[in-house]
């Protein structure tokens, strides 16, 4: 179906298409090559907006018009990513004997899951921990496992608690 050029007493086929508001709404209408150009030529997004809307939407386009967290902020996704990914709920990666030792160390809860995502003791040494990670990177790298999304979500985990044990050995 063809479309009709809308702009007034034309008649020529509408190929293109020209919004009616500036609020990015499905509302356009169809004009022809010729009247697209002269559209296009005197259309101003801002027309009507005075200074002090112009600076907002500008300074609002910077982040896509989105509200922004500070990086410390409970609700930003860094630390929503972060405080979930070392959370084993479902105990995949506890060992039935290591519950005893897990209690006697004095290590946060946080990074006594990171040893047992990366399948580590509690004692390992740095040498020992970037062995592993290695090892572990190879195994469940989406590239070796045909994309499968189980493997990339492992692989996440033990990045984020290798990246973790990174910190503990710094501070000790």
């Amino acid at each position: 179906m063809k479309n009709i050029c809308e702009w007034y007493n034309c008649n020529e086929n509408g190929d293109f298409k020209a919004p009616l508001e500036r609020d990015n709404s499905k509302n356009y209408r169809w004009l022809c090559k010729e009247h697209i150009k002269s559209f296009n030529k005197n259309w101003n997004y801002f027309d009507g907006m005075n200074q002090e809307e112009i600076e907002s939407f500008i300074k609002s386009d910077v982040t896509w018009h989105r509200p922004t967290q500070k990086f410390g902020s409970a609700d930003n996704f860094f630390s929503i990513l972060w405080n979930n990914a070392l959370n084993d709920k479902f105990n995949f990666f506890k060992k039935d004997g290591d519950i005893n030792k897990l209690n006697e160390k004095k290590l946060s809860e946080r990074d006594k899951d990171a040893f047992r995502i990366m399948d580590l003791e509690l004692n390992a040494s740095w040498p020992i921990i970037q062995k592993k990670f290695k090892s572990l990177v190879k195994k469940f790298h989406p590239d070796k496992n045909a994309g499968n999304k189980q493997f990339e979500d492992k692989l996440k985990k033990i990045t984020l608690a290798y990246s973790h044990l990174k910190i503990i050995m710094i501070k000790k």
